[in-house]
């Protein structure tokens, strides 16, 4: 709303790329909060984390083949919700809801690690495979993964390494956790103030009814994930050793539905930056996902509640 109202702080913002920066920040913290030990416990659950990354990299952006079969205008709103369905899995929310739901968070942050590092490489073949070619225009593929490397990993290596060189810091890090996830929600919340200043007179030329409709989209989007990856996980059990099986574990089953089943923002600004404008402006592709993204979370919040009221029957059924 302020970007509408007022554009000219989030222009002048975007002139020196404060949207940039924002996104290295959340990397950098991304880095510091990273706990190492934690990686570890998910070696059991291996299976599952090796099926959650093909559903995030590899299975999930198929999606982005159908929604670029609706109609809807600006186009920007329907290839924005395509390349938001090619990205990585979230970098907080994911891991957060699965402690919530008493999920095994250790897998979830090895799944989000991972498919944060492998989208580097994955993403830019994705959107040329899936989208570039429906639309009809080249990605710079090459340009795009050394980017996502300065921008993404390089920040992450960064953040970790000082995490692990001084001791100090991890501690102060790990008893101030919610004051860095306020911070990197604030520069998060930079890149769409950013984006709808600088496209604010297409914006304003888009119908409240349209960008409805794309919200529901982008909601509707989440929920097809989910049904796709409770299928799965219900297949993968059957297939496995039915109640024995590591997939049919609680904990791990809820860390491959949230994590499996949610796309990071961040990640994707950084590659709608990047194409410069080949697949439309950037200010209509964000948008949606914004939208997105914070329905993501609402949704997969109602469903930790739902987890959490089945947890009582199923430790009732392990003690009977």
């Amino acid at each position: 709303m302020f970007g509408l109202v007022n554009p000219s702080l989030g222009c002048l913002a975007d002139r020196y790329y404060l949207s940039k920066f924002s996104t290295f920040g959340i990397f950098i913290i991304s880095g510091l909060t990273l706990r190492s030990d934690e990686i570890g416990a998910a070696a059991e659950a291996w299976p599952v984390g090796i099926f959650g990354l093909g559903s995030i990299l590899l299975f999930t952006p198929f999606f982005s083949k159908l929604i670029l079969q609706l109609q809807l205008q600006p186009q920007e709103f329907v290839t924005g919700l395509a390349i938001f369905s090619c990205m990585p899995t979230t970098l907080s929310s994911g891991v957060a809801l699965t402690r919530l739901a008493g999920g095994n968070s250790a897998l979830a942050l090895a799944m989000t690690l991972v498919s944060s590092l492998l989208g580097i490489l994955v993403v830019p073949f994705s959107i040329s495979m899936f989208i570039a070619n429906g639309v009809g225009v080249s990605v710079p593929t090459e340009q795009l993964f050394r980017s996502l490397i300065l921008t993404l990993l390089v920040p992450l290596l960064v953040g970790k390494v000082f995490r692990e060189t001084f001791k100090g810091l991890a501690v102060f890090i790990d008893q101030n956790r919610k004051l860095l996830s306020m911070i990197s929600a604030l520069l998060l919340g930079l890149v769409p103030w950013i984006q709808v200043s600088r496209s604010r007179a297409l914006l304003l030329m888009v119908k409240p009814a349209v960008f409805l409709v794309a919200v529901g989209m982008g909601a509707l989007l989440h929920l097809i994930l989910l049904a796709f990856n409770a299928l799965s996980i219900q297949g993968l059990s059957a297939v496995s050793g039915g109640k024995k099986s590591v997939f049919a574990k609680r904990e791990n089953a809820s860390a491959l539905l949230i994590v499996a089943s949610q796309k990071t923002l961040p990640v994707m600004v950084a590659v709608v930056e990047q194409l410069g404008g080949a697949l439309g402006e950037s200010g209509l592709l964000v948008l949606p996902c914004v939208a997105a993204h914070l329905n993501q979370i609402i949704i997969d919040s109602f469903l930790v509640n739902f987890l959490l009221r089945e947890e009582p029957s199923v430790n009732k059924a392990k003690v009977a």
